[in-house]
């Protein structure tokens, strides 16, 4: 069988040594080593050893950020929800390193911030898609930065739930499930409601005059200017 391209080779061989080694003991020649490359090459495809933990996040905006521009007004709901499934697609697809991946970074405080880093990149492209979206609509730029992270907590939580169960099922209906607050929420903002007129009600006992009743009423509204 074909070996695995050279970027997966060496984030395969990052987390098989991180979680044997552990993360401070392992170098970026360990881990050229172990993927059969030479140092040089790690570099040309990794920054740093905890790059390779994260392989396929560029390659991933990339789809996200394609997926988006390929929509218009009329879809662009659509357009997130398809994005969102695409991430979940990506992490599910890959599951045994997933896993992994997830039990070291929370053993790790660089990866921590690393995956915290990533996510930031995530809800920043839906951010500027959403606010794009919007144009000059109203709050537009408080409304996108909502949306973006109601996406974001709505993917994340369902990830979080599926890797803490060790994989076992399929997420794909409980991010449906999520991503239906989201679209609600979406549908909610995509047309805020003006300001509506207010209405007064009053009271009157029966014996009050037609001339009493209207002269209250003159009253208050004037006052209400």
């Amino acid at each position: 069988m074909p070996k695995p391209p050279i970027h997966q080779r060496l984030a395969e061989a990052a987390v098989a040594l991180f979680d044997e080694n552990g993360y401070d003991a392992t170098t970026v020649d360990d881990i050229a080593a172990r993927a059969g490359v030479s140092r040089s090459t790690f570099f040309r495809y990794y920054r740093s050893k905890e790059d390779a933990i994260f392989p396929d996040h560029d390659a991933l905006l990339s789809r996200i950020g394609a997926r988006l521009r390929a929509s218009t007004a009329d879809t662009a709901i659509v357009a997130i929800t398809d994005a969102v499934r695409l991430v979940l697609t990506h992490y599910v697809e890959d599951a045994e390193v997933s896993l992994r991946r997830y039990q070291l970074v929370r053993q790790v405080p660089a990866l921590r911030d690393r995956e915290i880093a990533s996510v930031a990149r995530y809800q920043r492209l839906f951010r500027e898609f959403v606010g794009e979206w919007l144009g000059d609509a109203p709050d537009a730029g408080l409304r996108a930065e909502l949306m973006a992270a109601s996406v974001v907590s709505a993917h994340n939580q369902v990830l979080r739930g599926w890797l803490r169960a060790g994989g076992t099922y399929d997420p794909a209906d409980p991010l449906d499930h999520a991503l239906g607050y989201v679209i609600a929420t979406f549908r909610h903002l995509d047309q805020p409601q003006e300001k509506s007129e207010q209405v007064v009600v009053a009271a009157f006992s029966r014996s009050a005059s037609p001339q009493a009743v209207m002269a209250a009423i003159q009253q208050h509204l004037e006052s209400s200017v």
